[in-house]
C-alpha cells in the first residue's frame, strides 16, 4: 500500500476510473409529523445535497439512479420513479433494491462497474426512511379514530408477531420465537461468545466497549441521530429506560429504526470529474468490492459461531485491494447488533480500541433499515478527503448478505472496473456441512445456542433453544417463562449454557401444545 500522499500510476483509462464526488445526508425532525418528509422527500433532498457537495450540475446529467428500497411508507412503493420525478431527471437506468443493509454498498459497486464499462458517466445512489414520522402519523390517526369510535380505543390483546398461534402460521422457526432480526442475532451472539471462550461478563464488556465507542463517534458527527455519548455500563445494564429486548441485548444494543433519515452519493469517472473542475483533494476513489452470503433459512446455517459469507467478503476485499488492516485509516463495521462487528473485527484483524465506525453505528448514528451504509459512505468520503484509505463492511438480512468495499483518497493500484464482486462460490467452499433439521425430535439434546425474548415490562416472554440431537441433527425447543430455573441458567452467567445437556419433551396442552420444550438435565 502506498504511503498517504504519494502519487501512483493510474490503473486504467481515467474515463473508466470511478470516483465519488458528492455526498449528502439529512435528518428530518418535524415538530408536527404532518409536516415531515416522506422517504421520497428524504431521498431527493439527500441527492440534492450530494449534488451541491460535488459543485452542482451533476443530477441533471445523471444516467443511472440506484434506490435502496424503503419500508416506512409501503403505500408509496415503488419509489424510484417518484424520486426521479422529484429531482426532475430521467436516467436511462433505474434500480430499486430490497431494503437490506448491504444494498447501498452493492449499488456503489454496480455504479463503479457501469462507469468502468462505459455504460454511464454519472451515477447516483440514495435511500431514506421515515419510520419516526410514519409512527407518529399512525398514532395521530388512531387517536382520531378512537375519538370518533371509543370501541377502537381498546388495546390489542396480542402483538401479532409475538402471539404464539400467529407465529405457528408463519413457520417452524417463527413458532419458536425466531421472527424478526432481534430474535435471531442473539443466537450468533451467544454461540460466538462461547466459541471465543468468553464469559458472559467478558462478552458483554466487549459489546459495551464497542457501543460506547460508537456513541462517541456519533456525538461528534453532525448527521448522527443521537449525539449523546454513553458509557459502556449504561449500554449493557438493563434498566427501566434500557429494557432487555432479547438476551443478552438491551435497547441500547440494537438498531434504532425510529428515525427520519436520508443519505445519497454521486459517482462519476475521474475524467468527468476533472472536466468539471472538481478539486483533486475532494475525489475519493472506489476500490474493489466483494460480496457473499449465507443460506436464507436461519436454520440452514452451518454454524452460529462464524459466517463464511462475512469472512469471505472481508478477506477477499482486502486481497483485491492489497490492503492489510494496518494500512486502513478508517473502517465501518456494520452494527445492527454487537455480534456483527465482533465477528467482523476479528476477521479483519481490527483491535478493540480503534474506532469501528465513521457515522456512529445503527443505535446512535441511526438505523434507517436498509440505508445505513449510505450514511457510512457519506461520512467515509468526508473523512478520506483529508487523505487515507477506508473499508466499509455491510450486512443484510439475518446475517445473510455481506458486501465489503474499499475507498481511498488515492487510486488503488491494480484495481479496475468492471469487476465481478460475487464471491459466494468461495464462501460455499469454506462453509461446513449444514446439520439436518429434525422438527419433531424428542429426547436428550445439547444446547447449540439460545436466547430469551422479553416483554416490554422486562419480564421473560419465552426462551428459545437451538439444540443438537445425539446424531447431530438440529432442532428447536422453547423454555416457558414460568420455568424460572432454566431462564436463570440461560441468563445469569453462572455457567455457560452453550454445551449444556438436557432433554426435549413434547408439550401436551396449552400454548406450547405439540412443541418441543427444553428440560435442563
Amino acid at each position: 500500500m502506498t504511503i498517504r500522499g504519494e502519487s501512483r500510476a493510474m490503473p486504467t483509462n481515467p474515463e473508466h476510473v470511478p470516483v465519488i464526488i458528492g455526498v449528502g445526508q439529512i435528518n428530518d425532525r418535524p415538530a408536527d409529523p404532518r409536516e415531515g418528509l416522506d422517504p421520497v422527500g428524504l431521498m431527493a433532498e439527500a441527492l440534492r445535497r450530494a449534488d451541491a457537495d460535488g459543485g452542482g450540475g451533476w443530477l441533471e446529467d445523471c444516467q443511472s439512479l440506484g434506490i435502496v428500497g424503503q419500508i416506512a411508507w409501503p403505500q408509496i412503493n415503488p419509489v424510484a420513479g417518484k424520486v426521479a420525478e422529484a429531482l426532475g431527471i430521467d436516467p436511462a437506468h433505474v434500480e430499486e433494491t430490497t431494503p437490506h443493509g448491504d444494498n447501498p454498498i452493492r449499488l456503489l459497486n454496480e455504479a463503479a462497474n457501469r462507469i468502468g464499462a462505459g455504460e454511464a458517466v454519472i451515477c447516483a445512489v440514495t435511500g431514506g426512511e421515515a419510520l419516526r414520522t410514519a409512527g407518529a402519523l399512525a398514532k395521530m390517526k388512531a387517536a382520531e379514530e378512537a375519538a370518533n369510535s371509543p370501541e377502537k380505543a381498546k388495546p390489542k390483546e396480542h402483538d401479532a408477531l409475538r402471539d404464539a398461534s400467529h407465529r405457528r402460521k408463519l413457520g417452524y422457526a417463527q413458532s419458536y420465537g425466531l421472527v424478526v432480526p432481534v430474535d435471531v442475532y442473539p443466537l450468533y451472539e451467544n454461540a460466538f461468545r462461547a466459541a471465543q471462550g468468553q464469559t458472559l461478563t467478558e462478552g458483554q464488556a466487549e459489546s459495551g466497549a464497542i457501543w460506547a465507542g460508537f456513541s462517541q463517534v456519533a456525538a461528534r458527527t453532525e448527521a448522527a441521530w443521537i449525539r449523546e455519548p454513553r458509557q459502556a455500563e449504561e449500554i449493557i445494564e438493563p434498566t427501566a429506560d434500557n429494557r432487555p429486548i432479547a438476551f443478552p441485548y438491551t435497547k441500547l444494543q440494537v438498531a434504532n429504526s425510529a428515525v427520519n433519515q436520508g443519505a445519497g452519493f454521486i459517482v462519476t469517472s475521474l475524467a468527468e470529474a476533472r472536466r468539471r473542475g472538481v478539486s483533486e483533494d475532494r475525489l475519493v476513489f472506489v476500490g474493489a468490492g466483494a460480496s457473499a452470503f449465507e443460506p436464507d433459512s436461519i436454520l440452514a446455517r452451518d454454524s452460529y459461531t462464524a459466517s463464511a459469507g462475512m469472512e469471505t467478503s472481508i478477506r477477499k476485499a482486502m486481497e483485491l485491494n492489497a490492503v492489510p488492516a494496518d494500512d486502513l485509516d478508517h473502517v465501518e463495521l456494520y452494527s445492527c447488533f454487537p455480534c456483527v462487528p465482533k465477528m467482523a473485527r476479528r476477521t479483519l484483524g481490527w483491535p478493540l480500541e480503534k474506532p469501528m465506525t465513521v457515522f456512529g453505528g445503527l443505535t446512535f448514528g441511526g438505523g434507517p433499515i436498509g440505508n445505513y451504509m449510505s450514511h457510512a459512505v457519506a461520512c467515509m468520503v468526508e473523512k478520506l478527503r483529508g487523505g487515507g484509505t477506508g473499508l466499509l463492511f455491510a450486512n443484510g438480512g439475518y446475517a445473510t448478505h455481506s458486501h465489503t468495499i474499499v475507498l481511498s483518497a488515492q487510486p488503488i493500484e491494480g484495481v479496475g472496473f468492471p469487476q465481478d464482486f460475487d464471491y459466494n462460490d468461495a464462501a460455499e467452499k469454506a462453509r461446513d456441512d449444514v446439520p439436518p433439521l429434525d422438527k419433531t425430535y424428542s429426547g436428550p439434546a445439547t444446547i447449540e445456542t439460545y436466547t430469551v425474548h422479553y416483554k416490554r415490562d422486562g419480564s421473560p416472554r419465552v426462551g428459545t433453544v437451538v439444540a443438537r440431537t445425539p446424531d447431530g441433527a438440529r432442532t428447536l425447543a422453547v423454555v416457558p417463562p414460568e420455568d424460572a430455573a432454566t431462564i436463570a441458567l440461560l441468563t445469569d452467567g453462572k455457567v455457560e449454557p452453550v454445551g449444556q445437556k438436557g432433554r426435549i419433551v413434547r408439550a401436551g396442552h396449552g400454548e406450547w401444545d405439540g412443541m418441543g420444550v427444553w428440560n435442563t438435565a
